[in-house]
């Protein structure tokens, strides 16, 4: 029998927090709602900025601008492991098992709040949606497909709070939403799909990298497959089939090069464009430092700088 969850059942059960306690990690500052790390995830992190929500299932690392649910975690933590491994150890360290889920669901407390959305607007709209977007260097291109979304989400006492991010719609009807504090989606998680060109596809694992590519390449026709999450490879791979030119620009990170491979061995005549972004981590990191004006070394050196001062 096999006792290991699937990627779906694993975001729903597993909590990020025990899984942080479980490997030796006490959060320095608790909220009703938050829980605050020095970063596991960096060695320079002196100033706890690595955030934990775990009714919701996500963290955000202020650090890198990165965050998810944990599994994207997990990937990030334990970057030799392929993303099977990295679900088989979550489930190993949190003694989280597929044959005992039953007995011990209904003793979990719900961690997905009810949410509303109460508006979708055209982007630039809202300041502070209009500054993420241009500190991300894609503002300029940002109509295509992303708006702004507002809505307030209630916890299990019925207290409500409004928040606002920019956002992009899924496969499923779901909301990736984004802004300078909280990365997470507003219903279930799946693809973002782009049609264009019937027979050429681009590949990313980001919206924001997504629109870093289109800045560069305004008028480029290719239809455009966003997985939203490492976690949905699968579901991206299937899509792609459907495509016989296919070009690849996943992160340059340890599970962006394990996807590519994967992604490539289930698909051979796709291709690696990350050279696109050589010694950068993503497209948009390459954006910014080039609407900055800096080199690869100058953004190191800035972040040594940084990481002194605190």
């Amino acid at each position: 029998m096999n006792n290991f969850l699937n990627a779906k059942e694993l975001k729903e059960q597993g909590s990020i927090v025990d899984l942080l306690t479980r490997l030796g990690f006490q959060p320095v500052k608790k909220t009703a709602k938050e829980h605050v790390y020095r970063s596991m995830l960096r060695d320079s992190d002196t100033k706890p900025s690595f955030s934990v929500n775990d009714e919701l299932g996500v963290w955000y690392d202020h650090g890198t601008g990165k965050g998810g649910n944990i599994i994207d975690f997990g990937l990030a933590y334990w970057k030799q492991l392929s993303f099977h491994e990295v679900i088989e150890k979550i489930q190993e360290v949190c003694t989280i098992s597929a044959g005992i889920e039953k007995r011990v669901r209904t003793r979990k407390p719900v961690k997905i709040p009810h949410y509303v959305i109460e508006d979708i607007k055209d982007i630039g709209t809202h300041p502070a949606i209009t500054n993420y977007l241009k500190n991300r260097g894609v503002f300029a291109v940002a109509g295509s497909g992303l708006y702004e979304v507002y809505y307030y989400v209630k916890d299990l006492e019925g207290r409500q709070k409004c928040f606002f991010a920019a956002g992009w719609e899924n496969e499923s009807g779901g909301w990736e939403v984004r802004n300078k504090y909280f990365k997470g989606c507003l219903g279930t998680k799946a693809i973002s799909f782009v049609p264009g060109h019937e027979k050429q596809l681009c590949v990313f694992e980001g919206y924001i990298n997504y629109l870093s590519w289109k800045c560069e390449n305004p008028e480029a026709g290719q239809s455009i497959l966003v997985l939203n999450s490492l976690a949905l490879l699968k579901a991206g791979i299937a899509k792609a089939k459907e495509f016989s030119s296919i070009d690849v620009y996943f992160d340059r990170d340890a599970p962006g090069h394990t996807a590519t491979k994967e992604f490539i061995k289930s698909l051979p005549y796709a291709t690696d464009r990350s050279e696109s972004y050589l010694s950068y981590n993503d497209y948009n990191d390459k954006l910014r430092a080039e609407l900055q004006g800096k080199s690869v070394n100058d953004i190191v050196e800035t972040k040594q700088k940084t990481a002194l001062r605190i």
